[in-house]
């Protein structure tokens, strides 16, 4: 029984997603909570966790989404747990999986730094890393320009510059589309950086914090974080858009913009085909990207 998860977490007290020996994450917090639920169901090994997108060392995340795989056994036993608290009306009107949610989150704590949303028996061929159409993050950045709230600062880059945002809007527009995005990815070998980028914008909310909406199919090891520092480079004048397409199109690391700080980031949503469209995006997903040849 493959059970879809919806979550959230606060990432500046964890290692990152990807479960590490010694670090606290967010993979290895919420597969201790899963064995607790399901210890004693079988002789079956505790669930694990596949995550939509694994997030780095301090990055947040809203919208969060994962799959765990739970044996026939596993889930017969969290039925008749249900059933059995459900008479005595501990959790009536819930299903096993709502039951599952509070009990994940009851091991968490009232004051938890991530928090399950929800769960859900997931559709034939659901796979929550391979089957997205996108994935959309958010980057928070608070120049000289912007009001800076400390309740907001785990959260949020403060920058001791003032930056040009119509500047780094137009910059962010311009690297849209289907590239390959070396210049912006951590290295990682045998892994493609083919990307295809379906938005990436600039705006400043009411208190002047500009704020990045970064969208696209799939990112690469540090890509978001490489293409924000990237724009900020353009908004304090060091490149120009032109440089900065140039550096693109090269697909070659460079030393001419930083990778931006993790806090300032968060996964906001993971976006997913109808129901009857989710395996063959899996397996669409799983092939090698291949960069299309632009026309003559």
């Amino acid at each position: 029984m493959r059970l879809r998860l919806d979550l959230a977490y606060d990432g500046t007290a964890f290692s990152g997603w990807s479960r590490q020996p010694g670090l606290r994450t967010v993979q290895g917090e919420l597969e201790a909570a899963l064995a607790t639920v399901v210890r004693g169901a079988s002789d079956d090994p505790a669930p694990q966790l596949t995550v939509a997108g694994r997030t780095d060392a301090g990055v947040h995340a809203t919208g969060q989404v994962a799959h765990l795989d739970l044996t026939a056994a596993q889930w017969s036993a969290l039925q008749r747990a249900h059933r059995g608290r459900a008479r005595v009306g501990e959790e009536a009107g819930h299903s096993p999986e709502g039951a599952l949610v509070r009990r994940i989150n009851g091991i968490a704590g009232a004051a938890a730094d991530v928090i399950v949303h929800s769960a859900a028996v997931a559709p034939p061929g659901f796979d929550a890393r391979f089957s997205p159409l996108w994935r959309r993050y958010e980057y928070r950045l608070a120049d000289l320009h912007a009001h800076r709230d400390p309740r907001r600062r785990s959260h949020t880059l403060w920058l001791p510059s003032a930056v040009d945002g119509e500047a780094m809007d137009a910059a962010a527009r311009a690297l849209v589309g289907l590239h390959d995005f070396a210049a912006f990815c951590r290295p990682r070998e045998g892994a493609t950086t083919i990307r295809t980028l379906l938005d990436y914008s600039w705006m400043r909310d009411a208190e002047g914090v500009l704020i990045a909406v970064v969208r696209a199919d799939a990112f690469c090891h540090s890509m978001v974080r490489a293409l924000v520092g990237a724009t900020v480079a353009v908004g304090l004048g060091r490149i120009t858009v032109d440089e900065l397409l140039a550096i693109r199109d090269g697909a070659a690391r460079t030393n001419d913009f930083p990778v931006m700080g993790a806090k300032g980031l968060t996964l906001a949503e993971v976006g997913y085909p109808d129901d009857a469209e989710l395996g063959a995006r899996a397996a669409q997903t799983r092939a090698k990207r291949e960069l299309t040849p632009r026309p003559a």
